[in-house]
């Protein structure tokens, strides 16, 4: 009989891979809290939370009950013209924890689906504001956005992230948006400037608060951001969170956005938002851009929706996951992990191969002194085929290297994956600077 290796190998196509001499994938029979099981038994600890999604690790045995309750009851229903418990409660209950003054909810199926809405919210928000007496009041039609961003990869989302190898396919197709740099001391008076110049042309800005995953786990001043966003808010313009990956703990807050004095108009969530177990995704917004939509004009409306609209085991998973998040067990958990990774920079920094050491929260990152920073750095691969024989999952992001583990990870099993890095770090000090 054909393994599941070899029957994957003639049917599937995975994301972010390119499938001429690729590894085999490997099968994983089963997940269980930090660990991932393969077919021959072997456990692997999923360092990086597959894919950030897992902040309680795997299987979580309560979350599985409701599930299995709420399946025996309503699996799914159209969310035009119908509501159920799930959904309401789920907005009731997050509404009220969010960085600001948030008043309702528009439910998605993931990240980069809660990014789209919040685009399309914004742009029409002016369009809907326009006054044909006063033609400027719709005229807003540029989108900020910093570089080295990342927002998904759908086609409104690909065209308010950096342009990279993520979207050099498509580069033709997207449209146009003022990069900026993330804001720092050095810079702060030149972008405050360019907003003072050009904000009555600006729709919104979107950000991924403190930290920049997918564009390298990089971090930046959370001062220098509040500057900036007060100054944009004091230019009408609307401000948009991405707290796909922000949310929910990773940065030692429950959100990004608690760092920060100004408060965001529409924030994005998803990944940790069901602890990992179904897709959803929400984009909640404050009363002044849901007003703006209120109209006998039907042409106003937001005509955007998805078949899985608010499904309600995917809402179930989110309120367990939010039970589970908010007990005070969890977020001593989040403290002492985060401790722990501060604390780690310091071995990091001993070793010359490694460049600018940082911590946020629960994520540790660094890059390699191996060849270009770039997503296809060889070197990446080479570390993640080295962390599963030691039976770690690690996925740098080419040459940068994170670790962002569930929460549930135990002692053990950080000092396990220290080791393995300290072990890289040793092996590849040795050797010469490749691409």
């Amino acid at each position: 009989m054909n393994s599941l290796t070899q029957r994957d190998r003639k049917v599937i196509w995975h994301p972010y891979t390119q499938h001429k001499g690729f590894l085999p994938p490997i099968p994983i029979i089963e997940g269980k809290d930090t660990l991932l099981f393969d077919d021959k038994g072997k456990a692997y600890i999923d360092a990086i939370s597959s894919w950030w999604v897992n902040i309680h690790g795997h299987a979580h045995p309560y979350i599985a009950e409701k599930l299995y309750r709420q399946a025996l009851k309503l699996e799914h229903v159209i969310f035009t013209g119908f509501t159920h418990e799930p959904a309401v409660s789920l907005a009731e209950r997050l509404l009220p924890l969010l960085p600001g003054d948030f008043s309702r909810v528009f439910y998605s199926d993931n990240g980069s689906t809660a990014v789209e809405v919040a685009i399309k919210m914004a742009i029409q928000y002016w369009g809907n504001h326009h006054d044909p007496d006063r033609p400027k009041t719709g005229s807003r039609k540029k989108i900020l956005a910093f570089h080295h961003s990342y927002h998904g990869d759908t086609f409104g989302a690909m065209s308010v992230s950096e342009r990279s190898v993520f979207t050099d396919a498509f580069r033709d197709f997207l449209f146009e948006v003022v990069f900026i740099d993330t804001p720092n001391p050095e810079n702060i008076h030149a972008l405050l400037q360019l907003v003072r110049e050009q904000g009555p042309e600006i729709a919104c800005i979107i950000y991924e608060p403190l930290l920049q995953a997918a564009g390298g786990m990089r971090m930046y001043d959370a001062a220098s951001l509040d500057l900036l966003l007060t100054e944009i808010g004091q230019q009408g313009i609307l401000t948009i969170a991405d707290e796909v990956l922000t949310g929910f703990g990773r940065t030692g807050k429950l959100f990004a956005g608690e760092y920060l004095r100004h408060k965001a108009d529409i924030i994005c969530l998803s990944k940790g938002l069901t602890g990992g177990t179904l897709a959803l995704g929400v984009t909640a917004t404050t009363s002044p851009v849901f007003e703006a939509f209120l109209s006998d004009d039907k042409r106003k409306t937001l005509f955007h929706g998805h078949s899985f609209t608010a499904n309600p085991l995917a809402c179930t998973a989110a309120l367990a996951s939010l039970d589970l998040v908010l007990e005070e067990d969890c977020l001593r958990r989040i403290r002492h992990i985060s401790r722990r990774q501060e604390a780690f920079l310091e071995t990091l920094r001993s070793y010359p191969i490694v460049r600018n050491a940082r911590a946020l929260g629960t994520v540790v990152a660094f890059e390699l002194n191996a060849g270009a920073n770039e997503y296809i750095n060889a070197i990446g691969p080479r570390l993640t085929a080295e962390a599963l024989a030691a039976g770690i999952y690690l996925r740098p992001l080419g040459n940068t290297v994170y670790f962002m583990p569930p929460y549930c990870i135990t002692e053990k099993e950080m000092d396990q994956v220290y080791d393995f890095l300290v072990h890289c770090l040793i092996t590849y000090s040795g050797e010469p600077v490749t691409s």
